[in-house]
């Protein structure tokens, strides 16, 4: 008799974990298909001035849903983001390339790719966010991403101080700070149309390499040297070209 019970109570227990497994699994469906909407709808119009009901209409799901699931329209557009940083971090993982200073630009390289690969629907989404920013304490960025971000460049760094490229008696964490205000700086001027999409990664590069050539080592400065005179060359050509235009 008491075996009976406890099989049933197992069976009701597994049933209970089950439900709330597909009901979680539809509840992330709908999420996937309203923040692919609101991509859509960006790429579209141009816009992220949205109204609810749009996004809920293009995702096929109840007006009521994506309050539920999100809470405000600007939240919608910031899990575009949080979306995309899950993305990287996945594509992060896969990049192998020999030693640290290529792991570096590579990783650069990465990062922008989002920027220039969708130039209008990026440059659209951050003016918004931008435009919001301290606005009833609306941020764009999350503590624990900003945390995660910096460990993962800092790694980078440490990676290139123990393979002799860095100098190992300057701070990895004032190394990644320094070249997070490059990158920032990179992609101000892009968002408010001071540089144009193809300068992107060559201004970017050429800041990264000149601050990493001041903290590398005699072995490290020749090939970080090598990699900022790329991006020199990349920037000095596209320049002479606008000045052609």
């Amino acid at each position: 008799m008491r075996t009976g019970l406890r099989i049933g109570c197992v069976r009701d227990t597994v049933a209970v974990v089950v439900k709330l497994g597909r009901r979680e699994e539809a509840k992330a469906e709908r999420r996937r298909r309203i923040i692919a909407a609101a991509r859509d709808l960006i790429r579209q119009t141009g816009d992220t001035d949205l109204s609810m009901r749009t996004i809920a209409k293009k995702a096929n799901v109840s007006l009521a849903t994506p309050y539920n699931l999100f809470g405000s329209k600007r939240d919608v557009v910031l899990a575009i983001m949080y979306e995309d940083e899950r993305d990287f971090d996945e594509k992060f993982a896969t990049l192998h390339p020999g030693n640290a200073v290529d792991h570096i630009f590579a990783a650069l390289s990465l990062a922008v790719g989002y920027y220039t690969a969708d130039p209008r629907f990026y440059r659209t989404l951050w003016q918004a966010l931008l435009d919001t920013y301290g606005k009833g304490g609306a941020s764009f960025s999350r503590p624990e991403r900003r945390a995660h971000s910096h460990a993962l460049w800092t790694r980078l760094i440490e990676r290139a101080q123990r393979e002799g490229y860095l100098d190992r008696g300057m701070s990895a964490d004032a190394i990644e700070r320094s070249l997070a205000h490059c990158f920032n700086g990179v992609m101000l001027s892009w968002i408010f149309g001071a540089i144009a999409t193809e300068q992107m990664l060559p201004a970017a590069g050429y800041g990264y390499g000149l601050m990493l050539q001041g903290a590398a080592t005699r072995s490290g400065r020749e090939r970080i040297a090598k990699k900022t005179a790329s991006f020199e060359k990349a920037m000095t050509r596209r320049t002479r070209r606008a000045i052609a235009a």
